[in-house]
C-alpha cells in the first residue's frame, strides 16, 4: 500500500518550496524554485503574484512526482507563507491588478508617521497587538488605493479581492471558489481585532479598506476548499494554513504557554506561546495570533532580530573573512573567550526590544591581538545575546518562566552557536531532526485535518527526538558577557544619536 502523506507549500520571500511529508515524519520529496525580486524605487520591494503562482504550481508538480516515486499517496495540502505581503486581484479573472507589495517594502513610512502623529497608534495596538509600521499590510492597501482611485471603486463594488499570499494561492488552487485566510495571517494586517477574532470596522475605516475586499477568516487547521485537478495535478483538499513563523511555532510543538522557538535565518524570529488570550506587551514586542494544539486559535508574543545569519554573510561577502558561513563554527571554537570584542550588527537598525531604526552596525573592543576568529565569534555571539534580550522581554510580559528554547533555521545547524545560546540563556536548547519547521508546521496542520496523524502529539512523535544542548557556561561568565553586550548596544545607539 502507498504511504500516507501530505504536501506542504512553503511560499517564502525569495522562493517556493513544497515538502511531501509521510506519516512517519520523513520528508519523502522536496522541490524548490526561486522567483524574481522587483525593486522599482529605493525602499520599494515587489513580487509578481502571477510568477509566484506559476513557480508554486511548478514545484508542487515536481514534488508530486517525487512522492509518486517514493510510493506515497498525498491526501491533503497545507500552506505556509511569507506574511504581510499583500496581493489584490480581479475576482472574475483571478488576474492581479498590481504587483504584490512585499513585507520588506518601506514606501508607507510617511503614511505610518502621519497616522501616529494623528494619535491612532494606541487604538491600533490595543486592537491588533501591532505597531504602525510599513511592515504590515494595511498601509500598503491604503497607499495602493490613494495612488489608484479606480481600484478603490472596484473594491467597493465587490469586483476585487485581496489577501496575504496564502489567500492568493488558495484562490488560484480552487479556481476562485474560496477566498479565505487564517487568524495567523489576518493578525498581521493591522485590520484584525485579536480579541473579537474578526476584521475591525473602525480599522477598515481608518485605512480605507472596503470590507468586501477581504477574505473569510477560518481556523488554521480547517477546510480551505479543494485544489482543482487541472491546477494541482489532482484534486486535493486544502486543510491547513498558517503564516510562516506561526507554522514554525506549531511545527516545533510549542502549544503551551511559555514554550518558545527561534528561527535563525537572515534575521531571527522569536515567538512564545502565551495561551488562549492575547497578552499585551510592555517591552517592545508584538502580540499575534498563533495556533493551538488542536489547530484552533491561540496567541503568542513575537520579537524580531533584524540581522542574524546576515552578519555571517557580511563577514563572507563584504569582508572576505569567511569562505562559507559554516566556517564560523570552527573559528569561534578556536577561542576560549571573546576577549572583549563585540559586533552589534545593526545594519538596518535594531528590532525588538529596542526598536531603534537609526542605530548602525558597530564593532567594539578591538586590539592588535584581534583576529578574524574574534569577528566570527562576535557575529555568532550577537545572535545569542539578541535572542536573550527578546526572550527576557517575553518572560517579563507573560510572567511565564522560560524552561527551554526550540530552534530551527539555517544557523541552528551551528553546534557552537547552539551550545553558546544554551549557556547564555541558562536553559536547554532543542534542535529538531529536520529544521524546515515552517513547512513541517503546514504539513502537520493539513495532516490533522486529513487524519494522517491522529493528533498533534502523534505528529511530533513521528519526527523523532531533538538534539539537546545543555547550558555549560558559569554564571559569572554569562553576566560578564551580557554586560559587555549591553555596553556595545549602548555604543551603537550613541553613535547614531550623536551623529
Amino acid at each position: 500500500m502507498p504511504r500516507r502523506a501530505v504536501a506542504a507549500i512553503d511560499q517564502g520571500t525569495t522562493g517556493s518550496t513544497v515538502l511531501v511529508v509521510g506519516d512517519d515524519g520523513r520528508v519523502l520529496a522536496r522541490a524548490y524554485s526561486e522567483f524574481t525580486q522587483h525593486f522599482p524605487r529605493p525602499g520599494w520591494v515587489e513580487h509578481d503574484a502571477e510568477e509566484i503562482w506559476s513557480v508554486t504550481r511548478s514545484v508542487l508538480e515536481r514534488a508530486r512526482a517525487g512522492a509518486k516515486a517514493a510510493d506515497a499517496r498525498i491526501e491533503a495540502i497545507g500552506i505556509t507563507n511569507q506574511r504581510e505581503t499583500i496581493v489584490v486581484w480581479d475576482r472574475a479573472t483571478l488576474a492581479p491588478v498590481h504587483r504584490a507589495i512585499v513585507w520588506q517594502d518601506r514606501r508607507t513610512t510617511d503614511l505610518c508617521r502621519d497616522l501616529r502623529e494623528a494619535g491612532h497608534e494606541d487604538e491600533v495596538r490595543r486592537r491588533t497587538g501591532l505597531v504602525l509600521d510599513p511592515y504590515f499590510s494595511a498601509t500598503k492597501l491604503m497607499w495602493l488605493f490613494e495612488q489608484h482611485p479606480e481600484l478603490r471603486r472596484r473594491a467597493e463594488a465587490g469586483d476585487l479581492a485581496c489577501g496575504t499570499i496564502d489567500s492568493w494561492l488558495i484562490a488560484r488552487l480552487t479556481r476562485g471558489e474560496v477566498h479565505a485566510t487564517d487568524p495567523t495571517n489576518a493578525s498581521r494586517t493591522l485590520l484584525y481585532d485579536l480579541g473579537e477574532q474578526d476584521w475591525a470596522d473602525p480599522l477598515l475605516g481608518l485605512f480605507g479598506v472596503p470590507r468586501p475586499l477581504l477574505p473569510e477568516v477560518r481556523r488554521s487547521s480547517g477546510d480551505f476548499g479543494v485544489a482543482a485537478g487541472e491546477v494541482a495535478g489532482m484534486e486535493l483538499p486544502i486543510l491547513g494554513v498558517a503564516g510562516d513563523q506561526q507554522a514554525a511555532l506549531f511545527g516545533q510543538g510549542c502549544w503551551r504557554p511559555g514554550l518558545a522557538k527561534n528561527t535563525y535565518g537572515t534575521g531571527a524570529f522569536l515567538l512564545m506561546h502565551t495561551g488562549d488570550r492575547p497578552v499585551p506587551s510592555e517591552h517592545g514586542l508584538l502580540t499575534t495570533a498563533a495556533v493551538a494544539e488542536d489547530g484552533g486559535v491561540a496567541y503568542a508574543l513575537e520579537g524580531s532580530v533584524f540581522i542574524a545569519g546576515a552578519a555571517l554573510q557580511w563577514l563572507r561577502d563584504g569582508l572576505g573573512l569567511l569562505e562559507k558561513a559554516s566556517d564560523s563554527e570552527q573559528l569561534a571554537a578556536s577561542l576560549d573567550d571573546n576577549d572583549g570584542v563585540y559586533l552589534v550588527p545593526a545594519f538596518v537598525g535594531l528590532g525588538a526590544p529596542h526598536w531603534d531604526p537609526n542605530a548602525r552596525g558597530t564593532v567594539v573592543g578591538l586590539t592588535r591581538g584581534s583576529t578574524r576568529a574574534h569577528l566570527a565569534r562576535a557575529a555568532l555571539e550577537a545572535m545569542a545575546y539578541a535572542t536573550h534580550e527578546v526572550l527576557q522581554a517575553m518572560v517579563a510580559d507573560s510572567s511565564v518562566p522560560l524552561t527551554e528554547l526550540r530552534v530551527d533555521g539555517g544557523a541552528s545547524a551551528n553546534d557552537w552557536l547552539m551550545g553558546f545560546q544554551a549557556g547564555v540563556l541558562g536553559v536547554p536548547v532543542l534542535r529538531p531532526p529536520i529544521v524546515e519547521t515552517t513547512g513541517l508546521g503546514a504539513a502537520a496542520l493539513a495532516g490533522l485535518g486529513s487524519g494522517v496523524w491522529a493528533d498533534a502529539q502523534a505528529f511530533r512523535e513521528a519526527l523523532g527526538s531533538p538534539t539537546r544542548f545543555e547550558p555549560t557556561i558559569d554564571e559569572a561568565s554569562r553576566e560578564r558577557w551580557m554586560a559587555g553586550w549591553a555596553r556595545a548596544v549602548r555604543a551603537a545607539r550613541a553613535w547614531s544619536s550623536e551623529g
